[in-house]
């Protein structure tokens, strides 16, 4: 039999469910090159938005045109190599001036892609006439193999058409690709093959990117983004229509874009929940940045800072115009390898003892301890590009610290992030409590009820039960048994709701 119902008068006040987030450290332009943040700091200031969005995305604009071309050994001996390409995401609502931001700072890289465009101009110009040039010799040889055919000297008929062969085997040139922007994985490895050094990757949206990449049938997909990170795996294509064994010596992608809060708390979840995205994708995002937005807002309305700006193309073209190393084995063109000052490299093996301590110690969350686990790639690559930026030979102690100071800020919005996706309770509670405002759940409501809608956080009965747990001990909901009756059965339970949190014209 069914309890006893309270008098409704006994109800009370219900309690909000909590939802707060976990501080985070704000952004020092400290922690810029130096040519970078005046730069920085004018475009947050006119734009009125955290300096954390434009800051990310300058880094991983200016570690793009680095891409292979250098990598750092972080060992003093060993063969470990780490190419310096970033992955950055910036995270807040609609309206925060995330997109605004970021597409400012990748205006470098549109100037590049421009003057490049009129370079390949002028070099089509070159090949067009040059092929011309080609066809008019061949058929000019043709004339002299026939002649030679004709007399009986085939070999020097053969000498003649391969000569000609050999002199028409150039391609036509291809343009330098600086940025893409809504390409399938089958046009960027097109792309990255005539631009081996890498390129950016840019999303506006990133969450568009990343559920596409789980859903069935996109494995090979998340493959050759997960083997983008890492910079110097290749890859081979196999498509009909494309060709076969099209492939790329080393795939090297640097990644931006933005996401909302929701978003990211909902992807997070799933794949904390063992969903496609379980395997680490998310975790490459070192510079994940979730800053707190104040309300206070000012108009500035000024010229922008043109000698900043000036400053911060000049360090993007001299990056961009970096030669790259020889690989020793092949003398064929490979990253250069720089390495830590004998100062930096006693600070990097400190730091790297203490981290992977820390790292083992199991106080974090799996998820969080997989992010922090791409540290052994972030700090050296973050170090790498403050130090070319700044124009060092060798990585100073000065750049491993600045990368180290971004280490603890960048932690901070990762612990922030994943403990407001991982907090699946209040998450869940949260959603459940929408839905009973909404008038989407009823009074006298079972957990099948709500799970069997497959709504978000509220897809499983543990889930639902979890979330229906939260909310009577906030006062919202009381449950009540309703024990098995004479024919057996299990027990049930029903919820009843507070009029305090029914819609108004059901109150």
């Amino acid at each position: 039999a069914q309890q006893p119902e309270p008098d409704a008068d006994a109800w009370g006040d219900p309690l909000p469910v909590p939802t707060m987030l976990l501080p985070v450290e704000s952004f020092d332009t400290e922690l810029l090159p130096a040519a970078l943040r005046a730069w920085v700091a004018d475009i947050a200031d006119r734009m009125q938005c955290p300096p954390d969005f434009p800051a990310v995305g300058a880094m991983v604009a200016l570690s793009s045109v680095i891409g292979r071309k250098a990598s750092i050994a972080p060992k003093r001996h060993d063969d470990w190599r780490v190419i310096p390409n970033l992955w950055g995401v910036v995270v807040g609502r609609p309206g925060v001036m995330k997109s605004p931001a970021l597409s400012e700072v990748l205006k470098p890289l549109d100037r590049l892609e421009m003057l490049a465009n009129d370079l390949h101009q002028e070099a089509m110009r070159d090949f067009e006439i040059s092929a011309k040039l080609r066809a008019m010799t061949e058929k000019k040889v043709a004339g002299e193999a026939e002649k030679a055919v004709k007399k009986g000297d085939i070999e020097k008929a053969r000498h003649l058409m391969m000569e000609a062969a050999d002199a028409s085997d150039d391609d036509p040139p291809e343009p330098r690709r600086y940025k893409v922007t809504d390409a399938s994985v089958e046009a960027l490895g097109e792309i990255l093959m005539s631009n081996p050094w890498g390129v950016l990757a840019y999303r506006d949206e990133l969450n568009g990117l990343l559920r596409a990449l789980d859903k069935e049938g996109q494995e090979g997909a998340r493959a050759f983004y997960l083997q983008g990170y890492d910079g110097n795996q290749g890859y081979t294509f196999d498509r009909i229509g494309r060709g076969m064994n099209r492939r790329i010596p080393a795939v090297c992608i640097a990644l931006l874009g933005g996401i909302q809060p929701g978003k990211l708390q909902a992807y997070i979840h799933d794949a904390v929940s063992g969903g496609a995205g379980d395997d680490g994708l998310l975790q490459r995002f070192g510079l994940m940045v979730w800053p707190d937005v104040g309300g206070e807002w000012k108009n500035v309305d000024r010229f922008p800072d043109t000698p900043a700006r000036r400053a911060a193309f000049e360090t993007f073209q001299r990056l961009d115009a970096m030669p790259p190393g020889t690989d020793p084995e092949t003398s064929e063109p490979g990253p250069a390898v720089y390495r830590f000052t004998p100062e930096a490299q006693a600070e990097f093996d400190a730091w790297r003892g203490d981290f992977e301590t820390a790292l083992r110690s199991g106080e974090h969350h799996p998820a969080m301890e997989s992010h922090l686990s791409k540290y052994r790639k972030l700090v050296p690559a973050l170090a790498l590009v403050c130090a070319l930026a700044d124009g060092e030979e060798a990585v100073s102690r000065h750049s491993l610290l600045r990368a180290l100071a971004w280490a603890v800020y960048l932690q901070s919005h990762a612990a922030r992030a994943y403990g407001a996706g991982t907090g699946p309770q209040t998450d869940a509670a949260l959603a459940l409590l929408d839905k009973i405002k909404g008038g989407a759940v009823q009074d006298g409501f079972a957990v099948r009820d709500v799970y069997v809608k497959g709504w978000a956080y509220l897809n499983t009965p543990e889930s639902v039960k979890q979330a229906a747990a939260m909310l009577c001990d906030l006062g919202h909901l009381r449950r009540f048994d309703v024990k098995p009756g004479s024919s057996g059965g299990r027990p049930t339970a029903t919820y009843r709701i507070n009029p305090a949190s029914l819609p108004k014209g059901a109150r």
